[in-house]
């Protein structure tokens, strides 16, 4: 397991975050140092992903102008269950087997965390749609 727990650490981009280890939670301490990178390194796939789920609901995102499409992506992703937990699940499964631990003892706000790192993404890069 540990050389799954390395692969896994060593394929992450390096994002320099600056973290005060009294100043942050906990949730905020796993979002810096594991959800982040963990969401560039995901980054294409969750833009394939959600092109392949604008598609098939008949492409109607791209008659949309740039707000509507804003909160389509936010409702896209906050509503529809299966979609969401299809992304959540692109992002757990690069955890290490501490990490995933960490995640239990927090999972409704880190899963809330993840939801929204998720839509900030994939909103910043409308133009890939």
């Amino acid at each position: 397991m540990e050389d799954r727990n390395n692969v896994l650490i060593n394929i992450r981009p390096n994002i320099p975050v600056i973290i005060d280890e009294n100043a942050t939670s906990d949730a905020e301490k796993f979002q810096n140092r594991t959800l982040r990178p963990i969401l560039k390194l995901q980054n294409e796939l969750l833009i394939d992903l959600f092109k392949n789920y604008i598609e098939k609901r008949k492409g109607v995102f791209h008659k949309m102008i740039e707000e509507e499409k804003l909160k389509y992506i936010e409702n896209s992703i906050r509503k529809d269950l299966k979609f969401k937990n299809l992304l959540l699940g692109t992002i757990i499964g690069q955890f290490t087997t501490e990490e995933i631990v960490l995640f239990f003892e927090a999972d409704n706000e880190n899963s809330r965390r993840m939801t929204n790192l998720i839509i900030q993404r994939l909103q910043s890069q409308l133009l890939e749609f």
